[in-house]
């Protein structure tokens, strides 16, 4: 029986080394094989430090709420859009908001993107008060639409159209 492994073992090898892969056959044969039984169930079972416990903060339901979705207007009172995304750079730093802008139920709407800086957040817990935005209707109106993959032009507080850069 011992024959027909060493055959087999050897064909093996010579297919593995016909086709540049190295042949570990033979190292097979003599390793040990894997510890199992009590030993090493013991030694998985070895006992854990308990994890830290996380880090609490408690907010005030009076001091938070979230934006997504929530109406932006001018500070003139005009319809601006409604937040339906929030931008982050690589460290995680909010850098911007989408405001999904223009259009009649959702039709002939498109996509801008202002710096984060240009909002203004007032009374942001009542969710019937809208979010204030530090530009004119003229400024947003020629604003580039915000397309996913491509490359993003944040509209800041200036009004000026710069492209937000990150290093690769």
């Amino acid at each position: 029986m011992r024959s027909g492994l060493k055959i087999t073992t050897a064909f093996l090898m010579w297919g593995a080394i016909s086709a540049g892969v190295p042949a570990v056959a033979d190292e097979a044969e003599k390793a040990p094989a894997p510890a199992s039984g009590p030993a090493a169930k013991a030694a998985t079972d070895a006992p854990k430090e308990p994890a830290p416990p996380p880090s609490v903060t408690v907010i005030g339901a009076a001091d938070a709420r979230g934006i997504l979705g929530r109406d932006v207007r001018s500070t003139a009172g005009e319809n601006m859009g409604r937040i339906v995304d929030v931008i982050v750079d690589r460290a995680g730093t909010v850098r911007a908001a989408v405001i999904d802008f223009g259009g009649f139920l959702g039709v002939g709407s498109r996509k801008i993107v202002v710096d984060w800086s240009a909002l203004h957040f007032g009374q942001v817990t009542n969710k019937k008060e809208s979010i204030t935005l530090e530009l004119t209707l003229e400024q947003v109106k020629a604003a580039p639409e915000y397309k996913e993959d491509a490359q993003i032009v944040v509209l800041g507080a200036s009004g000026t159209l710069q492209p937000l850069q990150f290093d690769h």
